[in-house]
């Protein structure tokens, strides 16, 4: 009698084991399932037109930081400073010098025309990028350059041209002075990304709520 209860409390106790057992298969059988549809889903909404929006306004982001090189169409403007030669009566050489003041007149004219990328020096300019005289040098991203500068621009070659050659415009009136101004267009602008550091000391995001 105990031989017969002792076989049938074992068999019982491996029937639950192997039913527990089972139990846990079938389960991980499903989850591994729920995981491949999941994978599944996430690669069809990738594919899908316009599907992966998140990683495509991430790079958009980026482009417009200046944090990734970028090449296009548009100009290539070489400015150097010329020593007077006339008009004779004018003594002042610093007249004849390319100043911070001529290369922002060209950069907010190519802005104007629509430039969406603009180095000068292979400088990328950004929002916070300053062009400030610094003694004799033009500080650039917080880096001095005496002429001569390059300035590379991507956008509509003609339209960006157009702007700087205008009558009365910035490039006619550096060159009254004797200072070197050439614009070329090219098929093949390359402007590398921005190598500085981000500083913010007064801005800060906005919580949720706007608080």
């Amino acid at each position: 009698m105990l031989a017969v209860q002792f076989r049938t409390t074992k068999d019982i106790r491996s029937s639950v084991q192997y039913q527990r057992a089972e139990d846990l298969t079938q389960r991980l059988m499903q989850v591994e399932k729920e995981r491949t549809a999941l994978e599944d889903q996430i690669r069809n909404l990738r594919q899908a037109p316009g599907g992966d929006t998140a990683a495509k306004d991430q790079e958009l982001i980026k482009i417009g930081a200046g944090l990734v090189p970028l090449q296009g169409t548009g100009i290539i403007i070489t400015v150097d400073d010329t020593k007077p030669t006339a008009p004779s009566g004018i003594k002042n050489p610093n007249l004849y010098l390319i100043k911070d003041e001529d290369i922002l007149k060209i950069l907010n004219e190519l802005r104007v025309a629509g430039a969406e990328a603009i180095a000068i020096n292979n400088q990328r300019l950004i929002a916070s990028s300053e062009v400030r005289t610094a003694g004799s040098f033009i500080s650039i991203n917080n880096r001095n350059f005496a002429a001569p500068f390059e300035i590379k621009a991507i956008g509509d070659p003609v339209a960006l041209e157009n702007a700087l050659k205008i009558r009365g415009g910035v490039i006619e009136t550096i060159q009254f002075w004797g200072i070197q101004a050439v614009v070329k267009q090219s098929t093949t602008v390359d402007i590398p990304a921005f190598k500085g550091t981000f500083r913010f000391q007064y801005a800060q995001p906005v919580q949720d709520g706007g608080k």
